[in-house]
């Protein structure tokens, strides 16, 4: 069977803070999936790599940011620190659209060779321009999901100090997807966010149908990041300045906060 080198998927995400004031919103979007390995086969009229094009990616926003192989420098990754992932790799990000984009994270799905989940780079991205990557060890779990845990190291929002832990959980096979991330300061959990979607081949058909339903998905992801801003502190949220950025900008986690 020949699986496509990249998905388009339709989805939402959901947000939804505990305390101290209540806030939750919904809001439908969509992503890409892509192949490291066949990269060069995902570009067509309606989507570019390196190139302009409606939709886009381009390598210099991910990774070592210089261009180059980015499955080749995932791989060089996952072997400095003994990761056997040799199977797939899974890039999951937004595009650019008009050549605009702000990924608040991107997902690389890496896989062994028998095709499950065993590791994952959540590549995070704050509104200040920092990014901070975190190398995330897989553990199954009996319902077939994977999860893992990180200590958050990077300012993200100025509503949350940067402290506690982070608990991912992946659901990647079947109709839908989803990556679920709860994040827990030193009182409990006090965010959870969902990102969930059904994968279709990515098609022109498909992507231009996506490009007239969301023709502002960069700037609409900016737009709603300080809309929701605005929204917390009209709830008087408590308020927390931002730290330096640390110094490493990639760590690894593996399941040992409970």
């Amino acid at each position: 069977m020949n699986h496509p080198a990249a998905q388009l998927v339709h989805g939402q995400v959901m947000h939804a803070r505990l305390r101290p004031a209540p806030h939750r919103f919904v809001y439908p979007l969509f992503y890409v999936r892509l192949n490291l390995a066949r990269l060069d086969e995902c570009a067509s009229g309606w989507f570019g790599v390196d190139r302009w094009r409606p939709l886009s990616i381009r390598r210099c926003d991910y990774g070592p940011r210089d261009g180059s192989s980015l499955e080749q420098w995932m791989r060089a990754l996952l072997r400095e620190h003994h990761i056997d992932a040799e199977g797939e790799i899974w890039l999951q990000t937004f595009p650019r659209v008009a050549g605009y984009a702000f990924n608040p994270v991107s997902f690389w799905q890496c896989h062994d060779a028998d095709g499950r989940l065993c590791a994952v780079l959540a590549e995070v991205n704050n509104t200040f321009g920092e990014c901070h990557r975190y190398l995330l060890r897989v553990v199954r779990t009996t319902d077939g999901a994977g999860t893992c845990t990180a200590i958050k190291q990077m300012h993200v929002s100025p509503f949350c100090p940067v402290e506690g832990h982070y608990r991912f959980r992946f659901r990647l096979g079947g109709a839908r997807h989803s990556t679920a991330i709860d994040y827990y300061d030193n009182d409990g959990v006090l965010l959870r966010t969902a990102l969930s979607g059904r994968p279709v081949p990515m098609t022109g058909r498909a992507l231009a149908g996506a490009l007239l339903r969301y023709p502002l998905l960069g700037l609409g992801i900016v737009f709603r990041i300080h809309w929701q801003a605005f929204r917390l502190w009209r709830k008087r949220v408590p308020f927390f300045s931002k730290p330096p950025c640390p110094a490493h900008h990639t760590t690894v986690h593996q399941e040992t906060v409970r």
